[in-house]
């Protein structure tokens, strides 16, 4: 698969954090969630990761889970997922990354009884038909360069009546064509949402705890770049968000 520039910069970041991140600090990589309307009762530990803990939170309210047989297709550092097992109660989990040195991370820090991961790659899963009740995708689709394969994986993979429950951002004007292959996917849109705004909050509030972070984690010539990736307020991508250049949606489906 040929890469463009945008995809090398991803990986090399993940690498670096993958190799950088001796302490366990960074369990999420995505851009948070807050809505003013909702509040979410968190456990101490999850205290610290609160923004991207509810981007979470979010979506796996949406639909019942206790009991379920549950996949998150780009797991990244498995924070999420972790979060979901031990409060939604999932029968089982698994999580898929390209990334196999999340991966290995993930194996190595989340010993729940019925999670496991797993390197996969999200547009050729290795997984059965119809083997899953819900799929979760979080802020990893805009790195997939065919995204109707991914959707078709999700489709093949869904028992009748599961759930793919989804988030991601794109540019504005990108967004037509998102549509336009949600509504062809063969899965039923029960609900979608832009929350923008909702994200572009969770970064302000999160602000303080990122540039930290970055402080302890990563050295000064490329301060820069890591800042910009979090998303800190004045950065490229904190504008992009704030001035609607990209977009930031949710999707509930259902395999009908």
């Amino acid at each position: 698969m040929k890469l463009n520039l945008r995809e090398y910069m991803f990986r090399a970041w993940y690498w670096y954090v993958n190799n950088r991140d001796k302490n366990a600090e960074v369990l999420f990589m995505n851009y948070g969630y807050s809505d003013e309307n909702k509040s979410v009762e968190l456990k101490p530990e999850d205290e610290i990761n609160r923004y991207s803990v509810q981007l979470y939170h979010h979506l796996a309210a949406e639909v019942e889970i206790e009991g379920k047989d549950i996949l998150e297709v780009g797991c990244g550092r498995g924070g999420g997922l972790a979060y979901v097992v031990k409060n939604f109660k999932p029968a089982t989990a698994k999580g898929i990354d390209l990334d196999k040195g999340a991966i290995n991370f993930c194996n190595k820090n989340y010993p729940l009884h019925g999670l496991t991961f797993a390197q996969g790659d999200a547009q050729n899963l290795s997984i059965e038909d119809n083997s899953y009740d819900v799929l979760l995708n979080v802020e990893s689709s805009h790195r997939y360069p065919e995204f109707h394969l991914f959707l078709n994986e999700v489709k093949r993979i869904l028992r009748p009546g599961g759930y793919f429950l989804y988030t991601d951002f794109r540019y504005d004007w990108e967004m037509k064509d998102l549509q336009k292959q949600m509504a062809e996917s063969g899965l039923k849109i029960v609900k979608e949402e832009i929350i923008t705004r909702k994200v572009v909050k969770a970064l302000e509030l999160d602000d303080k705890r990122k540039r930290e972070l970055v402080k302890n984690l990563v050295p000064g010539f490329i301060s820069k770049i890591a800042l910009n990736f979090a998303g800190t307020i004045g950065s490229e991508t904190y504008n992009q968000f704030d001035t609607g250049k990209y977009e930031y949606y949710s999707y509930i489906l259902e395999n009908e």
